[in-house]
């Protein structure tokens, strides 16, 4: 099973809705059955399946101390990837979690305050030799802050080409368990997370290419 982690240290990027369209994206591509797991005491990713009418992807609770367990109980019963949304914080409980990982994508707005905030995450991860691409979330559309901060971002890692951009349509289609891809298939947002899995499951195929080469 493979296992992707979103993590980041500050609050508001986008962790859960991005980690509930992914998980949907993987299902809608055909390559699941996606679990998705909630560390985050906040439950907001929880709160949004549970109003959900779709059965696909399931959730699993979990607390941080039984994710090692569920994760094998997981991958035993079948299930092809697994997302986990993390709280807003750089703790020990949050490197136990990374350290699940096959890849961890940090989600990070393009803003000053939001770029100088991402070092701690990126600190975390590297410390736990975990392989890592940030996303950039809630970008104003042709704006010169989005182009510095994926320039800025680059210089420490893999970014993305996909972005999420700042639409509404990612709130709404929250609200009542749904994503852009179920409100609006057609629309711009929807392409964007099409694109956006797409890239992450490129990634994921080279780390485990990756890790079978290291380990002959």
């Amino acid at each position: 099973m493979n296992v992707i982690v979103l993590a980041s240290q500050k609050g508001g990027v986008g962790k859960t809705t991005l980690a509930a369209h992914l998980a949907v994206a993987a299902e809608a591509a055909g390559a699941g059955p996606v679990v998705l797991l909630d560390t985050d005491p906040q439950g907001s990713l929880s709160a949004w399946w549970n109003v959900r009418e779709a059965e696909t992807p399931a959730l699993a609770p979990c607390t941080i101390a039984e994710l090692p367990g569920k994760l094998t109980a997981l991958a035993a019963a079948g299930y092809v990837f697994a997302v986990i949304d993390t709280p807003p914080a750089i703790t020990g409980a949050i490197a136990a979690v990374v350290a699940t990982a096959d890849l961890v994508l940090i989600p990070t707005r393009p803003s000053p305050h939001d770029l100088r905030a991402v070092g701690s995450t990126v600190e975390l991860v590297q410390d736990a030799d975990k392989p890592f691409v940030f996303v950039v979330t809630q970008a104003k559309p042709n704006t010169r802050l989005t182009v510095q901060a994926i320039a800025a971002l680059s210089a420490h890692g893999a970014v993305a080409q996909a972005i999420m951009h700042d639409r509404v349509d990612y709130a709404g289609s929250m609200t009542d368990g749904r994503t852009v891809q179920e409100t609006d298939g057609k629309g711009k947002s929807a392409a964007e997370m099409i694109e956006l899995w797409s890239f992450v499951q490129e990634r994921m195929t080279k780390s485990t290419k990756t890790r079978k080469v290291a380990a002959r």
